[in-house]
């Protein structure tokens, strides 16, 4: 590769949202002609896109800032704790820029300052999906940026703003774009699945010459009719996610559903500001599941929230129990900077977090154990994520990348990544299948 041709390394921190900001980024730059670094050394510039949503993540990005000043020295800095710019330049004063989450173009320009592109009509190629940090097989489709809910533990409104919506028919092209390029699996992902299209009226966009309304039902629809897996990310439990269920019955969407309880006690709930009461979310988790048995939930949640009460966390438990959680991640609170949460009474002391994190992970653990038995003697769709020596290993209709289990295929080397395969469940671990191909 010629020297002269502009070098950018990146970091990117935090959730699947900050991810696609980071593929967009790479992909006007990679458009322009830049080359895509796979580390610091061969880098003209590198780009840290930060993550903010706790002050622990705040730390890992500061520490991530940190290490690319040391490995490289210039560096510019984006993302979501881009907005404490000041706390960022006291730190490490000698960064390029600062810029606030999806600041795409302030990104780009920033790269252009420090690197001009050197224009080459025959290197300046994009692929029309664009570049993505995903194994090929599987990519992120986000609908919408920003939030309405304002939860007191949560910053997100004042770091992305309020809902705004992607029209549905710019949505669909780049599905289209990514089922054309190989993608078998798209994660649709937002800040509140469902209330995609509200900030917009549910507005009609043509689509292939036809009006698809800007909706959740909608879109979960059209992807359905794309062929490939769709998996649907933060979905909050509103009356209207009713209508979906439905296609996941009929094999349209894949049965599983992302949704960010965080509790289950009123009171904590209540606390907390959350959109959803726990008894109406048990009556329709049971609708659900009459409509679509192989429905699988995942979840994450807090323990430790200001003023939560013994009884409080045992009807949390209780809840991920009755309500049969079938992958569950957990959080021990802690105080973000400009949360309304702060100001709360009946601070939890650390040892008590730390005491709930884990028998909530124990009981979640039982949980996941029972259903994956269950699961024992069917034949099942498993998509190949890797392969080696061993045997392959994939995911299940009921597991998302990197935060749900997995399914191991002993003996079987001749897949490759992105293979939808049939298999027959062996084993089932607290976690994991064990399938043998049919």
């Amino acid at each position: 590769m010629p020297r002269q041709t502009p070098t950018v390394g990146i970091v990117s921190l935090g959730c699947p949202k900050a991810l696609v900001d980071s593929e967009r980024i790479l992909t006007k730059l990679r458009s322009e002609g830049y080359r895509i670094s796979p580390d610091y050394a061969g880098a003209d510039v590198v780009i840290v896109n930060t993550c903010g949503f706790l002050d622990s993540a705040k730390q890992e990005s500061l520490e991530a800032i940190g290490e690319a000043m040391s490995e490289n020295g210039r560096v510019i800095v984006t993302g979501c704790m881009g907005v404490e710019e000041a706390r960022i330049r006291d730190a490490f004063p000698d960064v390029l820029s600062v810029t606030g989450p999806h600041q795409y173009e302030a990104v780009v320009s920033a790269v252009h300052a420090a690197v001009p592109p050197v224009h080459d009509p025959f290197v300046d190629l994009v692929p029309p999906e664009g570049l993505r940090l995903t194994p090929r097989h599987y990519a992120y489709l986000k609908i919408s940026e920003g939030c309405n809910n304002r939860c007191s533990f949560c910053i997100i409104p004042s770091l992305r703003g309020d809902l705004v919506s992607r029209p549905i028919n710019r949505v669909l092209l780049e599905a289209e774009k990514l089922v054309k390029a190989g993608v078998k699996e798209l994660l649709v992902i937002s800040q509140d699945t469902s209330a995609y299209g509200l900030d917009l009226k549910y507005a009609e966009s043509d689509f292939r010459g036809r009006p698809v309304r800007t909706r959740f039902f909608e879109l979960a629809k059209e992807l359905g009719e794309l062929g490939v897996w769709v998996r649907l990310h933060y979905v909050y439990p509103y009356p209207h996610v009713d209508e979906v269920i439905p296609l996941m019955a009929d094999g349209k969407v894949l049965p599983y559903l992302d949704i960010p309880f965080q509790h289950a006690s009123p009171p904590v709930l209540k606390a907390m500001r959350r959109p959803a009461h726990a008894e109406r979310t048990l009556e329709r988790i049971r609708r659900w599941r009459d409509i679509c048995p192989d429905l699988a939930i995942r979840s994450t949640f807090i323990v430790g929230f200001p003023g939560e009460t013994e009884d409080d966390f045992e009807t949390l438990l209780d809840f991920i129990e009755e309500a049969g959680i079938d992958r569950v991640g957990c959080f021990r609170y802690e105080p973000v900077e400009g949360a309304k949460a702060n100001d709360l009474p009946g601070s939890v002391p650390d040892e008590v977090k730390e005491e709930r994190w884990a028998a909530l992970m124990e009981a979640a653990q039982e949980v996941s154990a029972a259903r994956l038995q269950a699961k024992i003697g069917r034949e099942i769709d498993v998509i190949i994520d890797r392969v080696d020596g061993d045997g392959a290993t994939g995911r299940s209709v009921w597991d998302a990348p990197e935060i749900d289990g997995g399914v191991f295929i002993p003996h079987e080397d001749d897949l490759a990544p992105g293979d939808i395969v049939r298999a027959r469940v062996v084993k089932a671990s607290e976690y994991d299948l064990e399938a043998d191909l049919v």
